[in-house]
């Protein structure tokens, strides 16, 4: 998406400086939503009026803790005006500069967008009070904190399997923040569950949106697809085949992650290379054999769900709509 206007253009040179940098061009009435508020100062008012969106304030910011990083970027908790936020520094990929610039200008795909299963981006900037020191970072996100743990952490890291009421609800937040998404032409591209938050009270929310797609009227190419990244056990195979983009791409990820939640097993084993040529030569699949998917209505009601979601064919997948249908009509 394109960059929004630079601050410079529209503010005295030693503002950054002074009171630091301005977020990117959210609409003014979506900031008023946010639970966060900059004082109401009347030299911020102005300000924030000006570029029709918050004011990052940086000596606002206390208490910065690592609490996770990946391929483009490091997240941070933090306080800001006394709310605990996260804070998202997208890095410099030394050996992909395009891929690291495409992920942090993705993120924004969700700014605008508010719903209770996906993360509410707060504010972004491309500057920082010392740039000096921040030079291998392209720009900041402030997010809400939506929770300690991912999805991921709670399939692999419990002892106990989930109860099939716990699945069901988890999918039907997941489903929920798709058809939110896709209801305003955006495509995730990168559901898995490490990018499923999970709230303390045991709300999931859609976060990390670096591989998003904002699809215009009709559906298009995505470029370089593969070097903006994704996970490959959770890529749809007309991706691999670089075939067009639709919001059924999500839908076959959205599969893989449910059989995830009820199998509680990695999707493959072996070589990446074996397995992206087989998903799209063979048909290759996770292993759906397993006792859960088979000894009870439950079992074989995912079964069939999960299976119409990863199907080759993008046309036989489920909508988001008629995933929440489906989910609802699942025997507990």
């Amino acid at each position: 998406m394109p960059s929004p206007i630079p601050p410079t253009r529209l503010l005295p040179k030693e503002f950054g400086s002074k009171f630091g940098a301005c977020s990117s061009p959210l609409i003014a009435k979506y900031a008023s939503e946010s639970t966060l508020r900059v004082p109401a100062n009347t030299f911020h008012t102005k300000v924030v009026s000006r570029l029709s969106s918050p004011v990052i304030n940086w000596r606002e910011l206390t208490s910065l803790e690592p609490i996770g990083s990946g391929g483009f970027g490091s997240v941070f908790k933090g306080k800001y005006f006394g709310e605990t936020v996260a804070v998202k520094k997208v890095k410099k990929s030394s050996k992909n500069k395009l891929a690291s610039r495409q992920s942090f200008w993705a993120e924004l795909n969700a700014a605008h967008l508010r719903h209770k299963n996906i993360v509410r981006i707060i504010a972004s900037t491309t500057s920082t009070p010392s740039d000096e020191m921040d030079q291998d970072y392209i720009g900041t996100i402030f997010m809400e904190f939506a929770g300690n743990m991912n999805l991921q952490q709670v399939i692999y890291g419990v002892n106990d399997p989930l109860n099939p009421e716990t699945c069901v609800k988890y999918s039907a937040d997941i489903a929920c923040a798709l058809q939110y998404l896709h209801a305003h032409s955006v495509v995730h591209l990168d559901l898995k569950p490490a990018n499923v938050l999970v709230s303390d009270t045991g709300v999931c929310k859609l976060a990390d949106f670096g591989c998003s797609l904002k699809l215009e009227s009709k559906a298009g190419l995505m470029p370089r697809l593969s070097h903006i990244g994704g996970t490959y056990t959770h890529r749809a195979p007309e991706l691999l085949k670089g075939d067009e983009v639709t919001t059924r791409v999500d839908i076959y990820s959205f599969g893989i992650t449910m059989w995830q939640l009820i199998a509680r097993e990695f999707p493959y084993e072996g070589d990446r290379h074996h397995i992206l040529y087989a998903v799209v030569a063979y048909n290759l699949r996770p292993k759906i054999t397993t006792e859960v998917f088979t000894e009870s209505a439950f079992g074989l009601s995912c079964r069939a769900l999960v299976c119409r979601c990863w199907s080759g064919d993008p046309n036989l997948r489920p909508s988001a709509d008629q995933l929440l249908s489906d989910l609802a009509l699942i025997q507990l």
